[in-house]
């Protein structure tokens, strides 16, 4: 039997847009909807809950009772670290389902749908799952005639606002480790690409995750979202979005009941290629890959590239002649490495910016139009400018969308000190053969995570987060467990 195409499976894909609240799909109290449009071919895909405040009230009311009855929170490490495993396996069972919900809603090549989001966030899951019975609390070196214990607590109702670009594995992000430490959980996906997340909780639901315990609101940012950022009933909210949206929900957390902010913003990554990088086409294509890579919609996206200037000519040569690789193609075609820009307001962003680097005097190079206009779809060329000057504002501010600056040094210090000089620091890197220079400038560099001599490595065991104006706390890994537990403190005398 044939398998059918994946264009013939979008036709058939069954599209819910309702919030999904103690365990049931419902719509919004409000009955209000919008429609949910496909960047890929402009199409409508189906209309979606437009939750606001009082959705956000029931939701959260929902996750109170559930954690305080205990039937999540309480129940056996081993319990529920069965039920996440179950939801990860789950999750591979229907991946060709949430690929195809993935790409057809933001627009990303299927095939990096299913072989990474949809892979990496069951993976994700998972790994809490496992972790859940593999951490032990501590016993403090307290005096012989008292004993003193330190536990690890949950922290109460998570509220999570995740973005667009990596909808499913920004949520598992989130609800990874926020459920393994036996929280319950109201998720935001942003109304640009809210279906993976409907699904998502489903699926949990069918694991055995208890009803209450996952509660999935869509909606817009400044109704829903704001709603659980201003409640008195949310005791941690995590953010994963734009600096100025993150500032706002910082805010409103002390506004409100001062909880726990967790933010995981913007990023202008600085790549530093050296003249004695010890593989050139490898920087290339680490440089080019990374950057186009999700239509350069990335937080971590190494968008400004500095070449050492004896070896631009060269680098620049074999950059040249692998962008055309990345051409932006139909998303559901399995060949295709780069897809559509998610919306109508983000392809007008980044013309904006590519429009003021040609103004500003920087030489582009490649790309810089839009594509593929006869689909009805949004696509974007992949593009790179050379001659940048670090005050032009493609060197600044953050694009996120397929385009590079190349800026030249002569001296890898003042690289260093052009790169830190940003408000941002999410992710750098480095690339040279001399590894006790790669170790000093890594040390130097103001950001989360530094790479040499690759770009954009991952691991679930490792930390994700920014320096600066990129956020605060990490994801991912056993530090992630930071975020959403408490740490108590119990004397007893003996």
């Amino acid at each position: 039997m044939t398998t059918p195409s994946w264009h013939e499976r979008s036709r058939t894909v069954h599209i819910d847009g309702r919030a999904v609240i103690e365990g049931r799909r419902v719509d919004a109290a409000s009955g209000a909807r919008f429609d949910n449009i496909s960047p890929i071919d402009g199409r409508i895909l189906g209309e979606v809950a437009r939750c606001d405040a009082a959705d956000v009230d029931a939701a959260v009311a929902s996750a109170r009772a559930a954690f305080e009855d205990g039937r999540w929170a309480r129940k056996p490490p081993a319990e529920r670290k069965r039920t996440l495993i179950r939801f990860a396996d789950l999750m591979l069972a229907h991946e060709d389902e949430l690929a195809l919900l993935e790409t057809l809603d933001m627009g990303k090549p299927i095939r990096y749908s299913k072989s990474v989001d949809v892979r990496l966030a069951q993976n994700c899951i998972r790994w809490y799952g496992e972790a859940i019975d593999k951490i032990y609390d501590q016993v403090a070196p307290s005096p012989q005639d008292s004993l003193a214990l330190i536990t690890r607590e949950p922290v109460g109702v998570v509220a999570a606002i995740i973005p667009w670009n990596y909808p499913m594995l920004m949520a598992a992000w989130k609800i990874g480790p926020a459920l393994a430490a036996g929280n319950s959980v109201v998720l935001k996906p942003s109304e640009k690409a809210p279906l993976s997340s409907l699904r998502l909780a489903e699926l949990a639901l069918e694991a055995g995750v208890p009803e209450g315990v996952f509660n999935v609101l869509p909606g817009y940012g400044d109704e829903a979202g704001r709603a659980l950022a201003l409640h008195m009933d949310v005791d941690c909210i995590g953010f994963t979005g734009s600096t100025r949206v993150g500032k706002q929900i910082l805010q409103m957390a002390g506004q409100s009941n001062l909880k726990r902010a967790w933010t995981e913003l913007g990023g202008k990554s600085a790549n530093i290629v050296c003249a004695d990088c010890p593989d050139l086409d490898a920087a290339v294509a680490g440089a080019i890959g990374s950057i186009y890579f999700n239509q350069g919609e990335s937080c971590n996206a190494p968008s400004r590239l500095f070449v050492e200037e004896s070896i631009r000519e060269a680098f620049l040569d074999k950059a040249l002649a692998l962008i055309p690789q990345y051409a932006p193609g139909d998303p559901l075609d399995e060949s295709t490495v780069m897809g559509a820009i998610v919306d109508a307001i983000q392809m007008k962003t980044v013309l904006g910016f590519i429009d003021d680097g040609k103004a500003a005097g920087a030489r582009l190079l490649a790309g810089g139009h839009a594509a593929r206009a006869e689909t009805g779809g949004l696509y974007i060329e992949p593009t790179l400018f050379d001659g940048v000057e670090s005050t032009m504002r493609i060197a600044r501010e953050e694009i996120f969308g397929p385009v590079l600056s190349v800026l030249s040094f002569t001296d890898l210090d003042e690289a260093v000190r052009q790169a830190n000089a940003t408000p941002y620091g999410l992710a750098a890197a480095v690339w040279t053969a001399d590894m006790s220079r790669a170790i000093r400038t890594s040390r130097k560099l103001r950001a989360g995570t530094v790479h040499v001599n690759q770009y954009d490595n991952d691991d679930i065991t490792v930390p994700f987060g920014g320096y600066k104006q990129s956020g605060n706390g990490r994801d991912k890994s056993l530090h992630a467990f930071d975020k959403y537990t408490e740490l108590k403190t119990t004397w007893i005398q003996i």
